[in-house]
């Protein structure tokens, strides 16, 4: 599922994607990524990040200057305490928050793709409300998914993670041209440098120049945790 579609961009460092994100005042939508890490700077304000996974719950707090990042499989939500902003850094040239998430709604809208994307839908009408709702289904299922991990342990997330997989495998195609053009193509014009440079050349050098984004490619766009200032990083 899309949050957003944008045209052509650059390609950051590593083919990392970059958004300000000022987080909804009820906090955000709890979610898991199949295929992607994520790390957030705290800009401004003050809150936490609680997490799910095999490993566990927790509560991070998040205080300017802070730095926290996870990989995929941790069930994540914002809590905003005042004012919080957060620079998400997210791999694949901004994947998690383009396609890469499944959030927490409760068994019976996971069930099958037609009904989940039903349930997460932002209405063109009345988006801010429908993401309220859709926040507010994915909170209940995140409790559940919390009070049965302490009475399972971690075997209380394994219908959740099966059902994310399923919903998201029709999407895998387009996931994986993004990387392969993303942070796979940068990695290996890595391996060339590096090639070239064992060789006493530096052909790459030559082609050297600076990119820039003066500003987001979109604003207020509605994510999963907040309203969004996304910058299209896909060369």
């Amino acid at each position: 599922m899309c949050e957003f579609e944008s045209g052509p961009g650059m390609a950051l460092p590593g083919g990392v994607g970059i958004s300000k994100l000022t987080v909804y005042d009820v906090g955000g939508t709890p979610h898991v990524h199949l295929a992607c890490s994520e790390g957030y700077y705290v800009l401004a304000g003050d809150g936490a990040v609680q997490t799910l996974s095999t490993k566990g719950y927790a509560e991070t707090p998040l205080q300017v200057g802070a730095v926290v990042s996870f990989g995929p499989g941790t069930i994540h939500r914002l809590l905003n305490r005042g004012g919080l902003q957060i620079l998400a850094l997210m791999s694949n040239s901004g994947l998690p928050e383009a396609g890469d998430a499944v959030m927490t709604l409760p068994p019976e809208y996971l069930a099958d793709r037609e009904t989940y994307l039903k349930a997460t839908a932002l209405t063109d009408d009345a988006r801010t409300q429908s993401a309220m709702a859709r926040r507010d289904l994915a909170v209940q299922g995140f409790a559940v998914l919390r009070e049965r991990y302490e009475s399972e342990g971690p075997s209380a997330l394994d219908e959740f993670y099966a059902a994310a997989v399923r919903l998201v495998q029709p999407q895998l195609a387009d996931w994986r041209k993004r990387w392969e053009q993303g942070a796979r193509r940068l990695a290996d014009e890595t391996g060339a440098a590096l090639d070239a440079l064992e060789a006493g050349t530096a052909p790459h050098l030559e082609s050297a120049e600076l990119h820039q984004l003066p500003a987001p490619t979109e604003s207020g766009l509605h994510g999963m945790c907040g309203r969004l200032d996304v910058y299209d990083t896909r060369a």
